[in-house]
């Protein structure tokens, strides 16, 4: 019923703005409107010459692009799609770097504290090429007025930091914040009961504990120090600042004011907004009387053409590009989620395209089902078999997400991707306590000992649980004996290392689970290197969207913006409590997600989320 009421409600809003198009611009301007949309894909924006890049750090980098039911809300509401996928990012700033109309970047950081929820590993690949621009000999200029630890490690690479006089910077380290439910889940009667292998598996502790376990305690601060070294020793190096004085400032200041920024050389300049334009104005020799200075968006100039710059490819040898981004679910998926089934499909339409030479499976998953994983990592294999399959990790590939990932030529991650957590778990949830409090009861009829085992009106009995326990380990062998075959690792090793246990890419490569540090670019190379295509390759990205679709509604948002005069940058000011609220609000999203057959689940500590 739920599925048939969404594609109802899809049909009949596809329906009503095709009839808002129809009559608001006529046969013939609607005729006009898909000709200019299909076209442009060939002519692209016009760019001045001596231009400036803008890139708001508020910006939301997803590894895939944004769905088409995404990019329809957006348009009828008419706000503003603030979404780029990683690979457009990265191509719009590699064109920039080629191209000699564009002298220099702008990071937008004023509003970055309210906007990306991209990671650190995804911040790294924009960082390098960013410093690749920096060293083609284009100037970056960064200003904001709210810095923290995120967007610092972005604009520390530009050659000119600014920050606003009544501005401040946040530097005092990376934490995380667990919440526990069990307090909770006991007070209103709700019973839990866990089976699960490893003992650092803290998917499960906040159903059950109202603090982090030792171990899981010791996993994220291991993961921590790791991220965070890489954090220091990136900035100290673009700074020229020693990791050692960094970490000082961490400890004795935090909360830097501006001057104090500049004192520590954090910053290069304290100015206002209208300076840092006065000085754009300059840079682009764009005159005085022009309000602003030359530029034009990274959404807009990624769609400019890359053949004239001698980097856009064109041939019948496809690198194919899976996006595997989400929580791994049984069935097809939605948006936003990795259907087992669905991707599946895709895999198995890739091994028959003989077009498609090789295969980049981009992970950026917690995990989720286990049967959802197997049934993904099967095809992984059979393909592998016949093409190259090459894995990239962004922010998070650990257990289902890693579970996928093991069938494939090379792994690569960033130093700071969070993989591993090789274990699974089961929840067992009964409502009899809660129930019995308000006066219901239930009683049962069956014809076996074990026909109600599913029923949430009691706790599993020992014996039950033993049965739930028992196939918790099965699970749990395959998944070793797959690392195992899959790393060309002993299962002796692979315990040792399993457990359940987080580790950060860097530590990942030292233990055997990744092949190299690197990114999604660097795992395209290599794809086409173990494919044999030498430089006569394209890419090809799955899951496919309808690219006409999203510039035809991306063209109705622009317009229904300037019609109703939407101010696109109007802030939104972050509310802590909200905040808390929205983090509870993500945890139950999970728990709804949770769709495994078998109930057994590969996913990482359910609520890590480094800030």
């Amino acid at each position: 019923m739920r599925n048939f009421l969404k594609q109802t409600f899809a049909s009949l809003v596809g329906s009503l703005l095709g009839l808002f198009i129809f009559c608001g611009l006529g046969t013939t301007g609607l005729l006009l409107l898909l000709f200019a949309a299909a076209s442009s894909k060939d002519v692209g924006p016009p760019v001045k010459d001596k231009s400036i890049l803008v890139f708001d750090l508020s910006m939301n980098i997803t590894d895939g692009e944004p769905s088409t039911n995404e990019l329809l809300e957006k348009a009828l509401s008419g706000e503003e799609v603030n979404r780029m996928s990683l690979r457009s990012v990265l191509d719009a700033l590699e064109k920039a770097r080629l191209d000699k109309r564009i002298v220099g970047i702008y990071l937008d950081a004023s509003r970055a504290s309210q906007g990306s929820v991209a990671g650190f590993a995804t911040f790294k690949e924009i960082r390098q090429e960013l410093q690749k621009f920096r060293n083609a000999g284009k100037t970056i200029v960064a200003y904001g007025s709210d810095w923290g630890e995120r967007e610092y490690y972005l604009s520390s690479v530009a050659d000119n930091i600014v920050v606003n006089p009544l501005g401040a910077m946040e530097v005092n380290g990376l934490s995380t914040q667990p919440m526990f439910f069990a307090g909770a889940l006991q007070k209103y009667g709700v019973g839990v009961q866990v089976v699960r292998v490893g003992k650092f598996k803290g998917a499960v502790e906040p159903y059950v504990l109202t603090k982090l376990s030792p171990e899981n305690r010791q996993q994220i601060q291991t993961l921590l120090n790791d991220v965070w070294a890489e954090w220091r020793t990136a900035v100290g190096s673009s700074r020229k600042i020693a990791p050692s004085q960094l970490q000082n400032i961490v400890d004795n200041q935090a909360l830097l004011l501006a001057e104090q920024a500049k004192a520590n050389r954090l910053v290069d300049k304290v100015a206002y907004f209208d300076e840092v334009v006065s000085d754009l104005k300059k840079l682009t020799d764009s005159d005085k009387d022009e309000k602003t200075f030359r530029q034009i968006n990274i959404n807009e100039y990624a769609a400019v053409p890359g053949k004239s710059l001698g980097i856009e490819r064109e041939s019948n040898n496809k690198i194919a590009v899976v996006y595997a981004e989400g929580e791994i679910v049984e069935g097809q998926g939605e948006s936003g989620e990795i259907g087992g089934d669905r991707f599946a499909k895709i895999f198995r339409q890739l091994r028959q395209d003989k077009n498609v030479k090789a295969v980049v499976l981009r992970i950026n998953s917690p995990g989720g089902s286990a049967t959802a994983s197997e049934v993904m990592q099967r095809e992984v294999r059979l393909t592998h078999q016949e093409k190259p399959v090459v894995v990239s990790m962004g922010d998070i590939a650990a257990s289902g997400g890693y579970w996928i990932a093991t069938d494939s030529k090379r792994i690569f991650a960033e130093p700071n991707t969070i993989t591993g957590s090789i274990g699974v778990f089961g929840v067992l949830i009964n409502a009899q306590k809660l129930a019995n409090d308000n006066g219901i009861t239930w009683d049962s009829v069956k014809t076996g000992k074990y026909a109600d085992v599913q029923t949430v009106a009691r706790p599993k009995s020992p014996e039950e649980l033993a049965l739930y326990q028992r196939n918790v380990n099965r699970v749990y062998s395959v998944f070793i004996n797959k690392v195992a075959q899959g790393r060309k690792l002993s299962e002796q090793k692979v315990v040792e290392i399993a457990q359940g246990r987080v580790w950060s890419g860097v530590a990942a490569k030292k233990i055997g689970l990744v092949d190299e540090i690197g990114g999604l670019d660097a795992a395209i190379k290599h794809a086409a290197e173990a494919a044999n295509l030498g430089s006569n390759w394209e890419v090809k990205e799955y899951p496919r969207l309808g690219t006409l679709e999203e510039r035809l509604f991306g063209r109705a948002a622009q317009e229904t913006r300037a019609i109703l005069g939407i101010d696109q940058h109007q802030l939104k000011v972050p509310d802590p409590l909200m905040a808390e609220f929205e983090k509870f609000q993500k945890e139950l999203a999970i728990v709804q997600k949770m769709n495994d057959s078998l109930g057994i689940y590969a996913r990482l500590p359910i609520n890590l989320r480094i800030e």
